[in-house]
């Protein structure tokens, strides 16, 4: 067992007294070599804790609320029952695979019988897949970010998706993850690893979504790895209830000839943060569009960073946000540009749309250039709706709270519709038009 050092914040003495009592079953999931890693990331963790406000990346996001809770070590399996409600509701005929409180259900997955790997995490380390060896716990640094080793000391389940060399995946891969707190509050820390090969294309849905309005914990980490001129589309929806927290790290590898593009939309969480990292080798193109919905008293938190690391690549970044009631938003982007990254093409936008004088953002879109033959441009909006365009809709008989939603939807879709998956599409905008109607109705109450 480890020991509990002294000097160790009481804030992580849970999570370190957790994995000591599930070490024995963590070790027996897998070779020797990744129990090694989450020793060491375990240790890591000790070292590291918890960010707090005099971090710079973490300034504008208060993790207390966070830290105040005493999460359970083990999770419950959860309401399979419920779970296979909300997968039913889920879009379009994908291959799936679907997790509840962290752990792999297989009666909700369905899994392809093609020449394509996708499987639960759990039973693919255990059978000691050699790609694992080579990739797993290898993009995501654990040395660096505190959540990051907590996760990777408690790697037990999730998903692995391979896509050999020179296929083309015709149908999504949805990777589900249902939360739904149980008697105590409950943490997981679900590891997803994807590895695409080269010449081969892949869309990959990340979901989720809580059940009920339960308080619990998702921690959670995706390593994407993009092989020679492959073409990756990944979509994350993030609907987790309204008491959750939620930290993610999305870490992407691409390799030259890589062409990635990320969707990335909030809706849920009391606390909800997302990293979005990539580095970008020759001749790699990388988009990132997101959208973060958030009211009441919500806190969404997005951090990006787009590493030019070699010549001849070229990033895309445009993400909004509408912010109603006493929410709060952070947007941090940057963009890096390295001595050798010549012939950089680089353009990161942030804009965000303001319901109410109560909501607060704060966006920082940044530069780091080493280079001096590059295109690069910044900047970020703030604003509300626009009064003449509500008075026209007024004019022609619509009331203001439907002329509100309109033009709020207007601007959202402008992410939106950048989502190629008609299926996904459509449903998002279900989403969106609910979550409006839902705010007019609450706001009618008060």
């Amino acid at each position: 067992m480890m020991p509990v050092d002294q000097t160790i914040d009481q804030q992580q003495v849970p999570y370190i007294s957790a994995f000591e009592h599930s070490e024995t079953d963590l070790a027996r999931i897998g070779h020797p070599w990744i129990h090694q890693i989450r020793r060491d990331a375990i240790e890591r963790f000790s070292e590291l804790g918890f960010p707090s406000a005099h971090d710079e990346d973490w300034k504008f996001t208060n993790l207390d609320p966070l830290l105040k809770i005493s999460f359970a070590g083990r999770v419950e399996r959860g309401d399979t029952v419920r779970a296979s409600e909300i997968v039913r509701r889920l879009p379009g005929d994908h291959y799936r695979l679907v997790f509840v409180n962290g752990r792999y259900s297989p009666s909700l997955s369905n899994e392809p019988g093609q020449d394509l790997t996708i499987r639960n995490l759990r039973d693919a380390l255990s059978d000691g897949t050699p790609l694992l060896e080579q990739h797993l716990a290898r993009l995501a640094d654990y040395k660096k970010h505190g959540f990051i080793a907590l996760n990777t000391a408690f790697l037990e389940d999730g998903a692995f998706v391979y896509v050999p060399r020179g296929v083309i995946v015709e149908r999504p891969i949805h990777l589900v993850h249902v939360s739904a707190a149980g008697l105590r509050p409950q943490a997981s820390h679900p590891r997803n690893l994807i590895v695409v090969d080269a010449h081969s294309q892949a869309s990959v849905i990340e979901s989720y979504i809580g059940v009920d309005n339960g308080l619990y914990f998702t921690n959670a980490i995706t390593e994407i790895i993009g092989g020679e001129d492959t073409i990756i589309h990944h979509h994350k929806l993030q609907r987790e209830s309204d008491q959750a927290f939620h930290i993610a790290t999305l870490q992407v590898e691409q390799n030259r000839g890589c062409t990635f593009t990320s969707h990335s939309i909030a809706f849920g969480g009391a606390l909800a943060r997302t990293e979005v990292n990539s580095v970008l080798a020759e001749g790699s193109e990388c988009t990132l569009n997101g959208l973060y919905v958030v009211s009441g008293r919500q806190h969404v938190d997005t951090r990006t960073s787009i590493d030019h690391a070699k010549p001849h690549a070229a990033s895309h970044e445009l993400y909004k946000g509408i912010l109603d009631g006493r929410s709060s938003a952070v947007f941090n982007g940057k963009i890096i540009v390295r001595k050798d990254a010549q012939k950089t093409d680089a353009k990161q936008t942030n804009k965000n749309l303001v319901l109410s004088e109560d909501s607060t953002i704060n966006t920082k879109p940044q530069l780091q250039i080493y280079a001096d033959d590059v295109r690069c441009t910044h900047g970020a909006t703030v604003g509300q709706l626009d009064e003449d365009a509500i008075f026209y809709l007024r004019s022609r008989g619509i009331s203001r709270e439907t002329a509100r939603d309109i033009l709020t939807t207007a601007f959202a879709r402008d992410i939106i519709d950048r989502i190629k998956l008609e299926s996904l599409r459509n449903y998002i905008e279900q989403i969106l038009t609910s979550r409006l109607a839902r705010e007019r109705k609450a706001e009618k109450a008060v």
